[in-house]
């Protein structure tokens, strides 16, 4: 065997080739056998041809198969996210309360924010999004009936639009998008009588704006968002006036994508695990996340005792040494602490950071948030959740193990809520989680 033909096995062994470097060390060991004249050495090298293109083959499909997971998925490559903050104008009145209630003031905080959870560029003009609106602080009725009381009315305005723009400058934009808005509105009751009764509908969502691209990614905006008003629920209009961000993703350069999957760090491309719920140790890191002086998190009025889960994820984006994007898909069995139960079956997105990589293993954080879900049960605990569609949330710790990263072992945090996209959210508080899973 030539020497560049163990150079050449080594390197797939090792997991560190590349295509080029492929060519150079198949091209090097051809020649050196096919200049040999023995009769063992040409047996040899027509062994060599019949197997270097099945070998060129492995190498290519080894390199391709590392660009696509370093390179963003289709979906994220056109994809733009977004943030706004402006003036809500909802105006909420005595006129908005059941007749016989009366308020000596009303308050209607101003200040509002407008997320763009995701949006989808088709092409230069068209796109569409899905955004999710609502006041920083509710609006407050003081003193109705002279109860000396204080009473909030939430709402939040939940989008899926076409948007569609068109340069009139070099760096100038103006846009329009219309579609479907769902409002959702949380009232309370006086005396078990509802005064400003609970609503979730549809309703048209259309706007307008102007949007500068600063360059390739980052572009600012100035816009307006109005919903009509829903004389049958007696629902206010709203008007947003808002200025804020989006960031555009694009496509990594050829250049980053062979940095990022020639470095050698093992991002498992499957994982399946188990995982064990237990409140033997009570709910201490959930209360520390939501509640304590940086709330990352959610806590929940319903509480699990215990659970069951299994989940799958498959790696479909990682970078040179720390950030990795993975999708997933789990089922659970959930017990309260009450002593009810039931099963969830989600999808979600997995954001995974390494933050220290050994010879042993590699630690990292993760979150995920957003997860649409599946409840067995809308009542749980004698409370409403709002609907059997809600969202699953979680982070935690973990590790991977071994010399090729087979072995995994993760604690995380849970919750259930459905975002307030109908009146009732109560939230399910999921203690620690103990997982265990294998790579492949």
């Amino acid at each position: 065997m030539c020497f560049n033909s163990i150079k050449l096995t080594d390197s797939l062994r090792r997991g560190k080739m590349d295509y080029m470097n492929g060519l150079v060390i198949l091209q090097s060991c051809m020649k050196e056998l096919f200049n040999r004249k023995d009769a063992k050495t040409q047996r040899s090298a027509n062994f060599f041809r019949i197997i270097s293109f099945s070998l060129l083959l492995f190498i290519s499909t080894i390199s391709f198969s590392q660009d696509k997971r370093a390179q963003y998925p289709k979906l994220l490559s056109d994809a733009y996210f977004g943030l706004d903050i402006g003036y809500i104008n909802y105006p909420f009145s005595n006129n908005n309360l059941k007749p016989g209630y009366a308020a000596e003031t009303v308050r209607i905080p101003r200040p509002a924010v407008r997320l763009t959870l995701f949006g989808y560029r088709f092409n230069e003009n068209i796109s569409a999004k899905i955004t999710y609106c609502r006041p920083v602080n509710w609006v407050e009725y003081k003193n109705i009936n002279g109860d000396k009381a204080k009473h909030t009315v939430w709402m939040n305005i939940g989008g899926l639009t076409v948007k569609a723009q068109t340069p009139f400058a070099k760096k100038l934009s103006v846009y329009g998008e219309a579609g479907l808005g769902v409002i959702t509105r949380k009232g309370f009751k006086i005396n078990n009588e509802w005064a400003v009764e609970n609503a979730s509908y549809s309703s048209l969502l259309s706007g307008a704006g102007l949007q500068y691209n600063l360059n390739k990614k980052w572009s600012l905006v100035a816009a307006t968002t109005f919903t009509p008003a829903n004389k049958k629920l007696n629902q206010p209009h709203t008007l947003f006036y808002t200025g804020g961000f989006v960031y555009n993703m694009q496509p990594l350069s050829k250049e980053k994508i062979k940095t990022n999957s020639s470095t050698g760090y093992i991002f498992p491309k499957n994982l399946l695990q188990v995982g064990y719920t237990t409140n033997a140790a009570g709910y201490g890191v959930n209360h520390f996340v939501a509640e304590g002086a940086v709330p990352i998190f959610w806590g929940g009025e319903l509480v699990v005792k215990n659970g069951l889960s299994v989940n799958y994820q498959h790696n479909i984006f990682y970078t040179r040494k720390v950030f990795s994007l993975d999708w997933g898909a789990s089922i659970g069995y959930w017990k309260t602490r009450n002593g009810d139960d039931f099963y969830s079956a989600s999808l979600y997105p997995l954001l995974r950071f390494t933050a220290v990589r050994t010879k042993p293993f590699d630690l990292y954080l993760y979150y995920s948030v957003a997860g649409p879900t599946f409840l067995s049960k809308r009542v749980i605990d004698s409370t409403g959740t709002g609907r059997r569609f809600t969202f699953r949330d979680f982070m935690g710790i973990g590790i991977y193990a071994g010399k090729n990263r087979k072995l995994n072992a993760e604690i995380s945090i849970g919750h259930f809520s459905n975002g307030n996209v109908y009146p009732d959210n109560p939230g399910i508080k999921i203690p620690l989680t103990f997982n265990v899973g294998y790579t492949f």
